[in-house]
């Protein structure tokens, strides 16, 4: 954690929480929280629990003897998964992106997506954090 980052408990859990190995902790904390926006709730060595709305997430420090490993990880991390993320700020978020220089996967956009005969429309912009996961915003 560093020094301007403050926790923030959680005040209701979330049905489905991903929790993401990475492979630079401290790095991937700053990045969700600075660049994206995350709110830290609580961390423990090696781990860190976030939130940005309703939205909740864990980091968790990868280590060549995980427990939960499926397999080798290799960069990209996460390959075949894309999160979407309701963001409260999407266009600020867009703008710090740009400001920063943080690579965009996709730039910010109008998709539309049919359900049957009903179409649904969003903006998303779309990044891949420090370890390559695919992050798709969307408000």
């Amino acid at each position: 954690m560093t020094d301007n980052q403050s926790l923030v408990p959680v005040t209701e859990w979330a049905a489905l929480v991903p929790e993401l190995m990475v492979s630079d902790l401290p790095h991937s904390l700053d990045v969700y929280t600075r660049m994206f926006g995350f709110t830290l709730n609580y961390t423990r060595p090696g781990f860190a629990y976030l939130s940005l709305g309703r939205a909740q997430w864990m980091l968790e420090q990868a280590h060549a003897e995980g427990a939960w490993l499926t397999g080798p990880l290799e960069r990209p991390y996460g390959r075949g998964i894309n999160f979407q993320i309701v963001h409260p700020e999407l266009d600020a978020l867009h703008e710090r992106l740009r400001a920063e220089g943080y690579p965009l996967f996709a730039p910010l956009t109008t998709a539309t997506y049919m359900e049957s005969d009903t179409p649904h429309t969003q903006r998303q912009v779309l990044v891949q954090d420090p370890d390559g996961y695919l992050l798709r915003f969307t408000d």
